[in-house]
């Protein structure tokens, strides 16, 4: 039976292509280069410096998007992610494009196989510090997400959610 470790890492080869011993060297490369990336991004003092960074990472950023400082953008899927123009995003905010439950092999099989999938914060989207945004998830246009929210589902253009998980508190006008 195979270990959930190596679940994991059948799966992202799948993902990306790879198979083999080189294939192995070549994402644990790729994973390697991605953190170091992202760890810089997150703790970068100024946010264009961080918005390039993410941008080298293969996450899909427009113009005039504001990073705060430790914004965590997916580890393994960053190109998945994609931010469009002037949209805010405050610190220590995380936004995932997977999840997994990792070690357990029981969940993985039989309730929670990886789910892999884009997550678009649209246009003059304000996200405020602390929220998590989950695989799967659109931020409508001109929307805002409270601090400390954690967006399960999409949320409507002109919008405003709050809590865990995010509800609506009203619509903008």
């Amino acid at each position: 039976m195979e270990e959930p470790e190596e679940i994991n890492v059948r799966e992202l080869m799948e993902y990306h292509g790879y198979s083999g011993s080189s294939g192995v060297i070549k994402f644990y490369f790729l994973y390697a280069v991605n953190w170091i990336l992202q760890t810089m991004a997150k703790v970068c003092p100024h946010f264009g410096i961080s918005v390039k960074l993410q941008r080298m990472r293969g996450v899909k950023i427009g113009k005039h998007v504001f990073l705060g400082s430790g914004v965590h953008l997916d580890d393994l899927y960053p190109e998945l992610i994609t931010i469009e123009d002037y949209v805010g995003i405050g610190m220590g905010t995380m936004v995932f494009a997977h999840s997994n439950p990792t070690c357990s092999q029981y969940l993985k099989t039989n309730y929670y196989p990886r789910e892999v999938k884009p997550v678009t914060v649209k246009r003059g989207a304000w996200i405020a510090p602390g929220s998590i945004i989950l695989a799967g998830i659109t931020i409508g246009e001109n929307s805002v997400v409270g601090a400390g929210s954690v967006v399960m589902k999409n949320v409507e253009p002109n919008t405003v959610v709050i809590g865990c998980p995010a509800r609506v508190l009203k619509k903008l006008e």
